[in-house]
């Protein structure tokens, strides 16, 4: 069951990975420290879910 329900999701998820990859430049984060890396990474899914729900233009 776990792994028909996560091959339909896979699509979306390469998907999502790809957009974060090059419109959102998530390999490209620079941080000191694991906290600097997080507020980074948290920064760019929350634009992210922000464009996403429309709630803003990108």
């Amino acid at each position: 069951a776990w792994e028909e329900w996560i091959q339909k999701k896979r699509k979306v998820i390469e998907t999502v990975f790809s957009i974060l990859v090059d419109q959102y430049r998530i390999t490209d984060i620079r941080a000191n420290s694991i906290a600097g890396f997080e507020v980074a990474l948290d920064g760019i899914l929350l634009a992210y879910s922000l464009v996403t729900l429309g709630l803003v233009e990108r």
